[in-house]
């Protein structure tokens, strides 16, 4: 968390918790989440009154922001950490991080990018101060291609039997693993995330499906 930096994300008398993550909000919960996004499909407009309003000030489009996000935010620090009170902290400090950076945001992307963007990087920096464990390609390793979600097993399994296998692999396996086949990455922008080369990228998912197929195979959930 910026040190420095005091902020409760609060509605008007309303004392929210991580606990909003988990809960289902009414569609009509607040004024400003009636309001629609352009149907242009202009993702990078998406929400740009809540945006403006949030950049004023406003505590309660503050909170429509977090109750936009914070479930799916916190679904991607969980399956890159692992453990939910370390997932809660990372998400807290993250929004602490986009209200505060708010002002930087140029609606050159939607704000669902920026914001996811701002947690991962919080979630790389939690697990590198962790030690994370990115081992780089040397010469043992040659050739790596390039391989797509689809080769990832997918024979009759549950969401929570692939979600306990991904759980259970290193944390340099599961991270570059994460970030390509849920989080959308491709290898070089998973480099320049994790500052090690494209083919240790590569490497390492390949290690990481290999893996996966191995839990998966001995009978995972």
């Amino acid at each position: 968390m910026n040190q420095g930096i005091s902020y409760t994300i609060n509605p008007p008398a309303v004392k929210p918790s991580v606990k909003l993550v988990h809960s289902k909000f009414p569609k009509s919960s607040t004024k400003l989440a009636k309001r629609k996004t352009p149907e242009s499909l202009n993702y990078s407009e998406t929400h740009r009154e809540i945006i403006d309003s949030c950049r004023q000030g406003n505590r309660q489009a503050q909170f429509e922001l977090y109750q936009l996000y914070s479930k799916a935010m916190y679904n991607i620090c969980l399956r890159m950490l692992k453990n939910e009170m370390d997932s809660e902290d990372i998400l807290q400090n993250s929004f602490v991080d986009v209200f505060s950076k708010l002002h930087t945001f140029q609606h050159q992307s939607s704000i669902g990018a920026w914001i996811k963007r701002i947690v991962i990087n919080n979630c790389i920096n939690f697990l590198k101060k962790r030690r994370l464990d990115i081992e780089e390609l040397n010469d043992n390793h040659k050739n790596v291609t390039e391989e797509r979600p689809k080769d990832v097993p997918t024979a009759k399994l549950t969401i929570d039997q692939v979600n306990k296998a991904v759980q259970l692999l290193p944390d340099g396996y599961r991270v570059v693993f994460t970030l390509y086949s849920f989080e959308g990455y491709d290898h070089r922008e998973i480099s320049e995330i994790l500052n090690v080369s494209e083919a240790t990228s590569k490497s390492q998912y390949s290690r990481a499906k290999k893996k996966l197929k191995e839990l998966i195979n001995s009978g995972i959930g």
